[in-house]
């Protein structure tokens, strides 16, 4: 008798921690930051939900969502948060990291010419080139950037991203290579 308790807990604890991984995993995508169309003026605004509320919302499923920050804010923080519905019906096609992958798609660094591909989260971002021609990482846009960075930036590869960083931080140190081959810097 005693390997069937064996058994029934073992079964208990797997779907208990399968059940938690699930929480965790969508908590983490609902703490994300996302990009909504703003039902008010029909932009794109930048918001990120409340984490005790979002945490609430991926364990019970179904618990009411709230704004912590919005790009709008604080001339629109009194909004009816009528944004929140998007969320809720299209959780996925809010979440910025999918709305930057769609906006890499079939694009090339404007640096190399190389085209971007898949895009790997995890370890070669690509970045973006600001009308300054300065390079940043998604991370270093704020927010309140956010919906302005797509029609003002231009997609980076992560190589030409380091290579253009290093070149700002240190220019004692680089020496141009006079070649002027196709797709090079010096070739633009």
């Amino acid at each position: 008798m005693s390997w069937l308790v064996y058994a029934v807990v073992t079964i208990a604890v797997v779907v208990a921690a399968g059940f938690a991984a699930r929480v965790v995993v969508r908590a983490r995508r609902l703490r994300e930051p996302m990009l909504v169309d703003c039902p008010e003026n029909h932009e794109v605004a930048a918001v990120k939900l409340d984490p005790a509320l979002a945490t609430r919302a991926a364990a019970l499923g179904h618990a009411e969502l709230q704004l912590s920050q919005c790009s709008r804010w604080p001339e629109r923080k009194a909004c009816g948060q009528e944004c929140l519905k998007q969320i809720e019906t299209q959780p996925e096609d809010c979440m910025l990291r999918a709305t930057v992958t769609k906006w890499y798609e079939g694009k090339s660094c404007v640096m190399c010419g190389k085209p971007l591909g898949t895009i790997d989260w995890l370890q070669h971002r690509p970045a973006i080139m600001g009308p300054d021609n300065r390079t940043a990482e998604w991370f270093d846009v704020t927010l309140e950037q956010l919906p302005k960075v797509f029609s003002t930036h231009k997609p980076v590869c992560w190589d030409c991203h380091i290579a253009e960083t290093f070149r700002q931080q240190r220019p004692d140190l680089v020496i141009d290579n006079p070649w002027k081959g196709a797709g090079t810097r010096a070739a633009r």
